[in-house]
């Protein structure tokens, strides 16, 4: 199996995201279609005008360079999205220099594979795109770096979907401080866990659900579940628990540097169940003091920072057989 993935730089969204938004629309519309979605595009941008206004301008400039689809307009709002489920791990070390570290584990098939660097609103900022328009994880020029998980939850309810927060998150906000007021404030659709932290290595993992408080925690670490796992489906399938043992492990031990990224290669955080739709996709690590990161795959690394972005492609293989214990 393989992918592409993609680097671009474009600081006001123009012609570059507007091909990125013409090649992979039909598969979101055919996915939003098909899960029954209902487009109101008034709700839609009053619920972006009420929960993050700043985000107003950016959507309106998105609209005019795609025109006036209504289901493109709701969607770009991120308000109400369909239910979706991913795995993933992250882990923060502060011994040394500040890194933030994740791997994303969710279905190839719906991968964008896009990293931007962008400036959207003044600041430069460095994601993993999602929906377009939202953010994996991903970093700004203040030093704020942002990951998510999948908090294990069934539960849908009102909200945004959580890329859609993260990006804004990264556009507006300059410390983790910033950033757990707009997680604790903005409401998100399904539960996940997003952890945060800037240059002066303030670490905080926040868990957000869509039917009760946000739980502000200093947890460093994180995978696919919010205290208890009830969810015994989705607890054994992606080995949340087993992760997330293995991330205090090593982080107690003061693993930090190369040694923890390169944890991340192998299991029980590197996951190769690509037919179930939950094979890890790609490794990020960000360093905030350096204003650097790194997207890393088993022989395969991507640097990029904001000094020095390079834009290009590359194909990467997924061959389980590389693939060893740690």
């Amino acid at each position: 199996m393989q992918r592409l993935f993609t680097s671009i730089s474009e600081s006001t969204a123009d012609f570059k995201w507007q091909k990125f938004f013409r090649d992979r629309w039909p598969s979101y519309k055919a996915w939003l279609d098909a899960r029954g979605t209902e487009y109101n595009s008034k709700v839609s941008i009053s619920a972006l005008k009420i929960y993050m206004p700043e985000l107003l301008a950016t959507h309106d400039h998105l609209c005019n360079l795609i025109g006036t689809d209504e289901a493109a307009v709701c969607f770009l709002t991120g308000f109400q999205p369909p239910s979706y489920a991913s795995a993933c791990s992250q882990a923060v070390s502060t011994k040394g220099n500040v890194q933030l570290v994740r791997n994303y584990d969710y279905h190839a098939d719906r991968f964008e594979g896009v990293l931007m660097r962008t400036s959207w609103n003044r600041k430069a900022v460095i994601a993993s795109s999602d929906c377009l328009m939202g953010v994996l994880d991903g970093m700004n020029e203040d030093g704020l770096a942002v990951s998510l998980t999948f908090g294990g939850r069934k539960i849908i309810g009102f909200g945004f979907g959580v890329p859609f927060i993260l990006r804004y998150i990264l556009e507006f906000c300059n410390t983790v401080s910033d950033a757990v007021k707009v997680l604790v404030s903005i409401p998100s659709h399904m539960s996940y866990n997003v952890t945060l932290v800037d240059k002066s290595g303030v670490v905080k993992t926040v868990q957000i659900s869509p039917d009760r408080k946000s739980v502000v925690t200093d947890a460093a670490f994180t995978t696919n579940h919010q205290g208890a796992s009830n969810w015994t489906k989705n607890k054994n399938h992606n080995e949340t628990a087993t992760r997330a043992i293995f991330l205090k492990d090593i982080l107690d031990r003061g693993m930090s540097g190369d040694s923890l990224t390169n944890s991340f290669l192998h299991p029980p955080l590197y996951n190769q169940n690509y037919q179930q739709g939950l094979g890890t996709l790609y490794t990020a690590a960000y360093y905030p003091e350096k204003g650097s990161m790194q997207l890393i795959w088993p022989g395969h690394r991507i640097n990029q920072s904001f000094d020095n972005f390079t834009e290009g492609k590359k194909v990467i293989k997924f061959n389980q057989a590389e693939i060893s214990s740690f």
